[in-house]
């Protein structure tokens, strides 16, 4: 959950898309598709043992492969703090909330709404990084917010989600772009790999305690399904997906890499659509090439 060393070259930060795409699409599958794999997880998990339990196994994992491949080095006590920070707001935090909205509204309407991230680290990166943010951008942000309201419009207008489950995943969302600011502000001499494993630990160990005293261990049931979505959530989204995010965020500004999540709507509508028969309104649809287009405004800016 960090970038390689965070000390990356002029060359890739002036481009930091145009290298990587398919490696940015990698991301955009695994990170959408994991609000649908959590849901089939959830059915036979409560949502903090869940994570707990995913972000032991992938940090122990990770960490596991840098010791065997020489690839541990030591960090100074600032390192530990800026990793352990980021790792409790960006695992425990931010899908802890995701997770617990999760049991009370759809995997996709959890998507739209996470994907207002770009905006809110938009309107923060400039005080906080000094990042610019010129007009160009900002109209691609506000076509992608657009597109992000009107299935979000589409959603609360026919009812279909509650207000609780809402609010748990505004939480989340506040707590991703923090975590987004805070990798960003407190960089490290973690390589990629390390960093991703203690924060995921991290994580795990934040949610240990608050798990067990609100959760009942017996409510995991041991299934087909379960067992297949915890392996993707370990070993697709934690260990892949969330090296791939910091990766691409370590090579480029803040507001570039988060518009990413504006691809997050119709990715995450299909998959709950597709693995969980959830029903799309037609007008989420309407959303998608605003969506498309801020994306595109927001990433081709070069500076």
């Amino acid at each position: 959950m960090s970038t390689a060393k965070l000390t990356t070259t002029p060359a890739a930060t002036a481009q930091p898309f145009g290298t990587t795409p398919l490696l940015i699409a990698l991301f955009c599958v695994l990170w959408s598709s994991a609000f649908a794999a959590g849901k089939v997880a959830l059915v036979d998990c409560p949502p903090l043992l869940l994570l707990t339990l995913r972000f032991l196994f992938a940090g122990g994992l990770i960490l596991g492969a840098c010791a065997l491949t020489g690839a541990l080095k030591r960090l100074s006590g600032r390192d530990w703090a800026s990793l352990i920070l980021a790792g409790i707001l960006n695992n425990a935090v931010y899908l802890g909330l995701s997770f617990t909205g999760m049991t009370m509204v759809s995997s996709g309407f959890t998507a739209v709404i996470i994907s207002a991230n770009p905006l809110l680290t938009a309107l923060v990166a400039g005080p906080v990084l000094g990042e610019r943010l010129t007009l160009r951008k900002l109209g691609g942000l506000l076509l992608g917010m657009a597109g992000v309201a009107i299935v979000l419009r589409s959603r609360l207008a026919g009812g279909h989600e509650g207000l609780t489950g809402t609010l748990f995943i505004l939480g989340a969302l506040v707590a991703l772009t923090s975590g987004t600011l805070v990798y960003k502000r407190l960089r490290t001499s973690s390589g990629l790999w390390q960093a991703s494993g203690i924060q995921c630990l991290a994580g795990g160990i934040a949610l240990l305690p608050v798990a067990l005293a609100t959760e009942s261990v017996s409510a995991i049931h041991v299934t087909q399904p379960f067992l297949w979505a915890f392996a993707y959530l370990v070993v697709g989204v934690s260990v892949g997906g969330y090296s791939l995010w910091y990766f691409i965020l370590g090579r480029s500004t803040a507001t570039e890499a988060t518009a990413l999540h504006f691809l997050m709507p119709p990715l995450g509508l299909f998959f709950g659509w597709a693995l969980l028969g959830e029903h799309v309104p037609p007008l989420d649809f309407l959303g998608v090439a605003p969506i498309a287009a801020g994306i595109w405004l927001v990433t081709r800016e070069r500076r």
